[in-house]
């Protein structure tokens, strides 16, 4: 490898371009190649930031000097990019949730594990500083309850917009509070069984739900239950919130902080929040993905269990994940 990581993109729209911008200021890495179906978004990324840019993915990928490849699309246009990725041998980080289906999902796994590639999903609160602290405080703790939530706004774009059509993006639970799924996933262990209640009642003009109930049970015999609304047009402190009941006591949980109450005589010091494009860069150079912790395999478990929540809304029945 040379003295910088060089890097391609399959996607330049507003996710990719946080990412690029924090790739451009990391002096071992370069941005080569950026490729958008949309030649006026990849062109404008090329400008930025002073890579080649490209219409087709599979041509990007011909190129010999790429070291690994970031994915940033639509959750319905997952799949080939992945596995034409993996044929060339080449490690990918891709942006959540992974596939719009398991079928697709457990596909690209099979061909992931099978060519022994690195891969990181971008699931990155759970490199937030307040992670390891909060896992201290529940280890060898009996876990009760987990009450997750995230309302916010259905974002910009009208009804035909990709996130907005159920088919493209599986909606709120699929492609957004995946992140509030992943962090329920992480501090409290794997979600066995959920039942979901969906309604549309404020955005008539898309066929998603804008609120979802959910409740669920966890190997661990804990239960726990998720809210979500995209009609909710305030501040953004209702994303990402967890209340987890512990023997007898209450941790909270958000990116940036914890607390405990009642508070122990001491709680464990939050440690800095780690960069998850550094940790995966770190990885690409060294070869060791040991300080990943989203790898593709188990960012699969989380689109499980936002599917089954979809399929419960559905069905009226409980749902295994």
């Amino acid at each position: 490898m040379a003295d910088q990581v060089r890097i391609g993109f399959i996607g330049c729209g507003g996710n990719a371009r946080g990412h690029m911008a924090t790739l451009s200021k990391m002096e071992d890495v370069k941005l080569v190649a950026l490729c958008d179906v949309k030649p006026e978004l990849a062109k404008s990324a090329c400008e930025q930031f002073g890579a080649e840019p490209y219409t087709n993915h599979k041509e990007m990928l011909e190129r010999k000097d790429l070291d690994a490849i970031y994915i940033s699309i639509p959750v319905f246009a997952h799949g080939e990019p992945e596995l034409d990725t993996i044929k060339r041998g080449l490690p990918f980080f891709v942006e959540k949730p992974v596939a719009i289906n398991m079928e697709i999902a457990e596909k690209v796994l099979s061909a992931v594990e099978k060519n022994k590639i690195i891969t990181c999903v971008g699931y990155q609160l759970r490199y937030a500083g307040s992670v390891d602290a909060t896992k201290e405080v529940l280890k060898g703790k009996t876990i009760t309850m987990v009450n997750g939530k995230y309302w916010c706004n259905s974002g910009v774009g009208g009804p035909s917009f990709w996130l907005r059509q159920m088919s493209k993006s599986g909606g709120q639970l699929v492609e957004q509070a995946t992140h509030t799924v992943d962090m329920m996933r992480c501090l409290a262990g794997e979600i066995k069984e959920v039942f979901a209640y969906q309604e549309n009642r404020v955005l008539k003009d898309i066929d998603c739900p804008d609120v979802n109930v959910v409740a669920m049970k966890f190997e661990s015999g804990a239960i726990g239950s998720l809210t979500t609304s995209w009609s909710y047009e305030g501040d953004w402190d209702n994303a990402n919130v967890l209340d987890i009941l512990f023997n007898n006591s209450l941790l909270k949980w958000t990116y940036g902080d914890f607390t405990v109450k009642p508070a122990p005589e001491k709680l464990p010091e939050k440690g800095p929040s780690q960069s998850i494009d550094r940790v995966f860069i770190d990885a690409v150079k060294s070869g060791d993905d040991s300080q990943i912790r989203s790898p593709y395999r188990d960012a699969i478990k989380t689109l499980a269990a936002t599917l089954a929540m979809n399929k419960s809304g559905q069905s009226g029945k409980p749902e295994a994940c």
